[in-house]
């Protein structure tokens, strides 16, 4: 509201030009914005991107005018006064549990300097609105913008750049705060809150020693959550997911998503959460979940919480990859008609404020959060605020002053609440979900309260905060502080009774507990038909008629009329693929990898393409997404195969993110087993900015909590020249991650599937078998990069044709077994290498097989291949990566101790990095890498 002089004193601007500043930077913005709609990389051909007109249109009709705007100008000095207590209220507000601020309030605002008669009464029509009445005095408005801006509740929405949401923002939340509770509204949050108090304190004296991260001094997220459930469901919401880390989970388990308490007593006492059919190892208690179906008003409303690891945020983008998969299940949201009134599908994300400020993968996600084919139309954060990260305080876990000052990256309003105070949580979200269905954005409520224990109860917290601990075991507890100051003395006998029956109901489920049978949860509702994958290694036709290949790899580039594609695509993809496939023969990776989708889009399955340029891919050879050069708009051919068509192809050029992006597409893969989830890194060793996820969910999601997964991960690899990092997927890391066993033989039951391709038609079979067999297994694929355009790596129709499988061996059909004194085992484009010096020097003696699948190991099929070739004496493992890396550390222990066969090493030297930087060192290493190898045994 001013500016600073060349004297160096703020001046304030005439308000009539400050408002109209105002008024054009808010018009602006939304111009600018929707200009970017029009502009946008997508188009309407684009599935999954149906922005909500609704929300475009709908807001302009809110900019503020008329009558509002003149009265602010007839009042100038009034309303900068009420603008100050807006921006600066939350520096003052009463927000503390523990403390009351220290802050001199006048140092911000000071009504003294705003030049208004104390006498007078003011119109505050547009000014306020939640005063009740359309005139008032000074002292009335100040004492009304003290109470309702420096109160147990502040805002933060002057980083909203759209006027239009600000000025509804803070109109919602003013008169928000106005309204009452009922007292039987008030007697349901006391229940609540005391019940979960008392359900951590019955584990502190059964269980003293359990960790079990409770919930004490923030149960009023109970009355946030409550309220959450009866806001979605009169608003037409029908399923919420929550992401949450452990703090409080077990509190909300059992009292918001109605786990018994029996059967978290039954876990607590050593037993498994799973019944005795299912198979697994399980997880700790603070990670279980649950899903439910309640009623609001006669409106039901689906409820699931996510698993989560012991790393906290990282269930963040999963939960969301799951709340966007079921929103293209039920059609809502950028799945809908775009004008529905309400997104359906609601994601609840529960945070803790040290790992929220902290953690770079919540960056990541809120980068995602208006994006194309990743918004999911509005997040509603909750951080349970400590003031406390394990020993470390605020001020040395965060540069900034809130640990939400991170969403304002993204324009989200945030709404700070003092954990005392479970009225005003519940406030703060209506106001929330109100928001979030307004405008389809994420929107933060900051509960600040406190940590009774230590980060878990075996920690004495006084150790490193002796005075807030203090302060915390002066602290009477919120679910007291609440009942004594808030509930009627009328309504205390039934809340007594209340939790006398809950004490007693817990004693009862306590002696009851070890005897208790868990249900069989596994594989439910939509995933019901799909099985535990079985200890023998499958095989599974995955082939299509010719006919259907050559109709959908027509469609695949067939061009829309009034559509101009770049001229060199028209050339190098359009008629190189129609020639190619009307032919039958010469089928690149590319064109295979259309097929493979195309006829899975025609059997009822949806698939999803994710990650960095994956529409054009990033060696420019897939071109699934063509750009109008004329318009910049993109189109998409095969979600044109038919009229009627009703599973789509969505392809998601990501942000450039590897942790938030592939916890994502891992969330979305495991909504529903009709969803092809393909996940492409730029690179092959970009994978590891996710190890994150891999470690936790990709590789162990279905051991820990029986969640099956399809999720494909595509990682180009090889040693090609191009340096030590763009050379290798590190497929040692995953191999050393699967659980193949040494001793026994392993089958599809092994937690992922790792295999690397040679051929269109293997990679073909791959992506179909992901969907045509009845169990779900991770795959990652050891994708290639020179072989996406080799002469010789092609394939034809009848490699793809019915009755063709993927060949997890590749036997070497071009020698005569009888001559045969050598065999090499390679995987990957290394053997066509090693076939062309073969085949350029003549060696007839030599057999070449290739290991299409690393694991589960193939042991079976290679044991036909060395009955074979049973005259061989000596057998090689050759690789072009080095001796510590790729699959040798892997199949080396496999041959001897399966196969009782010795193999020795040709390949890269033992080294510190993938591969040189210095080209003429790589073009030695490959002549040399040959030649030793087909060099007589010394």
């Amino acid at each position: 509201g001013g500016v600073i002089t060349e004297q160096g004193k703020i001046c304030r601007l005439p308000v009539l030009w400050s408002i109209k500043i105002m008024s054009i930077t808010g018009l602006l913005s939304r111009q600018l914005w929707l200009r970017h709609f029009r502009r946008c990389y997508h188009g309407a051909g684009c599935y999954g991107y149906c922005p909500n007109k609704g929300l475009i249109s709908g807001n302009t009709a809110l900019t503020v005018g008329g009558d509002v705007l003149a009265n602010r100008i007839r009042a100038p000095n009034l309303w900068q006064l009420v603008q100050a207590y807006r921006e600066h209220g939350h520096h003052m507000a009463s927000l503390d549990p523990l403390a009351t601020p220290t802050l001199n309030r006048g140092a911000l605002v000071d009504p003294n300097e705003f030049g208004l008669d104390p006498t007078k009464k003011y119109d505050i029509s547009g000014l306020v609105y939640g005063l009740g009445k359309t005139e008032a005095t000074v002292e009335e408005i100040i004492a009304y913008l003290e109470r309702t801006f420096c109160g147990t509740t502040a805002v933060e929405v002057s980083h909203i750049p759209d006027e239009v949401e600000r000025e509804w923002f803070i109109q919602k939340y003013e008169l928000a705060m106005q309204n009452q509770i009922s007292s039987q509204r008030q007697l349901h949050i006391a229940k609540l809150m005391h019940k979960a108090e008392t359900f951590d304190l019955f584990l502190a004296k059964k269980k003293p020693t359990l960790k079990r991260y409770g919930g004490e001094g923030a149960e009023s997220m109970m009355a946030f959550v409550d309220e959450l459930y009866n806001n979605a469901g009169r608003a037409g919401v029908t399923d919420v997911l929550i992401g949450m880390p452990h703090r409080g989970r077990i509190n909300l388990l059992t009292l918001a998503l109605q786990v018994p308490a029996i059967a978290l007593l039954h876990k607590i006492n050593g037993w498994s959460e799973f019944s005795e059919s299912e198979s697994c190892n399980g997880d700790v208690l603070t990670h279980l979940t649950n899903s439910i179906d309640i009623e609001v008003e006669g409106h039901p409303l689906h409820i699931t919480m996510t698993p989560n690891p012991s790393h906290l945020e990282a269930v963040v983008p999963v939960v969301l990859g799951k709340t966007r998969a079921k929103q293209m299940y039920h059609k809502t949201g950028n799945y809908g008609d775009g004008v529905e009134d309400v997104n359906k599908v609601l994601c609840l994300q529960i945070h803790g404020d040290a790992a929220f400020s902290a953690q770079g993968v919540i960056m990541e996600t809120l980068a995602m959060a208006n994006l194309p084919h990743f918004t999911v139309g509005g997040s509603v954060h909750l951080v349970i605020n400590n003031q406390l990260g394990f020993t470390t305080p605020a001020e040395q876990g965060r540069s900034s002053q809130y640990c939400s000052d991170v969403v304002k990256m993204i324009g989200c309003p945030v709404i700070h609440v003092n954990g005392d105070y479970p009225e005003d949580a519940m406030k703060a979200c209506n106001v929330a979900m109100d928001y979030r269905n307004k405008f389809g954005k994420d929107v933060l409520v900051d509960l600040i309260c406190f940590r009774k224990r230590g980060h878990n109860e075996g920690d004495d917290p006084s150790f490193t905060q002796p005075g807030m601990y203090r302060a915390v075991n002066a602290h009477p507890g919120t679910p007291a502080f609440y009942t004594s100051n808030h509930l009627e003395p009328t309504l205390a006998t039934e809340l007594e009774d209340t939790i006398a029956d809950y004490k007693q109901q817990l004693n009862k489920d306590l002696d009851a507990a070890d005897s208790y049978q868990p249900p069989v949860r596994m594989l439910q509702n939509q995933w019901i038909g799909i099985e535990p994958a079985p200890p023998t290694i499958t095989n599974w036709d995955t082939g299509c008629t010719i006919e259907l290949m050559k109709f959908v790899g027509g469609k695949s580039v067939q061009i829309p009329e009034g559509k101009t594609i770049h001229s060199r695509l028209m050339k190098a993809h359009v008629q190189d693929r129609t020639e190619s496939v009307a032919k039958g023969t010469s089928l690149n990776w590319a064109t295979a990898e259309a097929l493979a989708i195309g006829t899975l889009l025609c059997q009822g399955f949806s698939v999803r393409l994710s990650g960095q340029d994956v529409g054009r891919g990033t060696f420019s050879h897939r071109h699934v997404m063509l750009v109008d050069q004329a318009t910049n708009e993109t189109f998409i051919p095969l979600n044109n195969i038919t009229p009627d068509q009703s599973c789509f192809l969505e392809v998601a050029n990501s942000l450039l993110s590897e942790e938030g992006v592939m916890g994502f597409e891992y969330g979305f893969s495991t909504e529903s087993p009709k969803n092809l989830v393909i996940w492409e890194a730029q690179f092959g060793d970009f994978f590891n900015g996710a190890q994150l996820i891999l470690d936790t969910f990709i590789s162990s999601g279905e051991d820990k909590w029986q969640l099956q997964s399809g999720l494909v991960m595509l990682l180009p690899h090889g040693v090609d020249g191009m340096g030590p990092e763009h050379s290798s997927c590190r497929m040692e890391r995953f191999l050393q991650c699967s659980s193949s066993d040494h001793d026994q033989s392993s089958g599809d039951n092994v937690n992922w599937h790792i295999v690397n391709p040679t051929t269109p038609a293997q990679y073909f079979h791959l992506l179909r078998r992901q969907m045509i067999r009845n169990f779900r297994k991770p795959l990652v694929v050891v994708a290639p990069k020179i072989l996406l355009r080799h002469p010789r790596a092609v394939s034809s129709l009848s490699d793809m044709a019915p009755g063709t499988t993927f060949q997890h061996v590749f036997t070497d059909v071009t020698v005569d077994p009888k001559s045969v004194k050598r065999v090499i085992f390679c995987s990957g484009k290394h053997y066509y290498t090693l076939d062309e010096y073969r085949n350029k020097n003549g060696v007839n003696d030599l057999a070449i097989i290739r290991l299409e699948c690393l694991c589960p190991f193939p042991s079976g099929y290679l044991h036909q291949q060395l009955t074979k070739f049973s005259g061989a004496k000596e057998f090689i493992w050759a690789q072009e990566e080095a001796q510590n890396m790729g699959a040798w550390s892997f199949v080396e222990p496999l041959f001897r101790r399966k196969l009782g066969v010795e193999l020795l090493y040709r390949g890269r030297r033992a080294a510190a990095v993938p591969a040189t930087g210095v080209k003429k060192v790589h073009d030695n290493e490959v002549v040399q890498l040959v030649e030793e190898l087909f060099r007589s045994k010394q």
